[in-house]
């Protein structure tokens, strides 16, 4: 017999006995059952997830910022929300803006140009922008405007003289800044400076429309302890710290 015919063989041989071993085990193998009175059908299945993104409240008569409390006076730096509509027509021109309170107390309002803000509230100004606009631009105008940043600045002192450092100082919201205190925060009296003759000029009038002086005595004060004496200072004042007639 050829050779390559009994290699063949031995190899179909070899194959029988490969697949009587599998279907021997296969027929060895337990097959699970189900009760008698249990169906396929019914295995229980988990119930389907449902998320839902939570939903907020509407607030009705939200504007975009906010107002604080109705007699608030707006400060140099407050940032505020400033929307026009017509007829209450919305128009995408009349997005919101953000205008600034400058230095010189004025805003600059679309159409109008530069208002004074300053010691308004936002209730007075809203106003006189609509009056303005419906006079030359709007039939009907209706003006949003709201607080959206508060300057943490209250306002600025000057101090003046015989000091380190002259110049502007900042009053912050809720500082009792006295004119000791701006002294020191100024770096001190200067060489020549006459510390019994300090003076605070008031930058706003009194109730009769009358200017304010403060002499003080700032030896007491600072080096004596006499911090009763002292005087809080308010935005615009000035500070005057002359210097000695005699220099020595």
């Amino acid at each position: 017999m050829p050779v390559f015919i009994m290699k063949s063989l031995f190899r179909l041989n070899l194959l029988l006995v490969f697949l009587a071993g599998v279907w021997a085990a296969s027929a060895q193998m337990p097959v699970p059952m189900l009760p008698m009175n249990q169906s396929a059908t019914a295995m229980p299945q988990s119930p389907a997830l449902t998320l839902q993104a939570p939903q907020s409240a509407p607030v009705p008569g939200l504007l975009n910022g906010f107002v604080p409390d109705e007699t608030y006076t707006l400060r140099v730096g407050d940032t505020i929300s400033f929307r026009i509509l017509e007829d209450r027509v919305w128009n995408p021109q009349n997005a919101p803006q953000s205008l600034v309170v400058v230095d010189s107390g004025e805003m600059d309002v679309p159409y109008i140009g530069r208002v004074r803000a300053v010691g308004k509230t936002s209730k007075q100004l809203a106003a006189e922008i609509k009056t303005a606009l419906e006079k030359d631009y709007y039939k009907q105008a209706t003006v949003f405007l709201s607080l959206n940043v508060a300057s943490p600045i209250l306002g600025r002192v000057y101090i003046w003289g015989q000091v380190h450092n002259q110049g502007s100082l900042d009053i912050a919201v809720n500082e009792n800044l006295t004119a000791g205190k701006a002294i020191l925060r100024a770096g001190g009296f200067a060489d020549f400076a006459n510390k019994r003759k300090v003076k605070v000029v008031r930058g706003a009038p009194d109730a009769n429309g009358k200017s304010q002086t403060f002499e003080l005595d700032m030896q007491q004060i600072l080096e004596d302890g006499k911090i009763d004496k002292d005087v809080v200072l308010q935005p615009n004042d000035l500070i005057i710290v002359p210097s000695r007639l005699v220099n020595f």
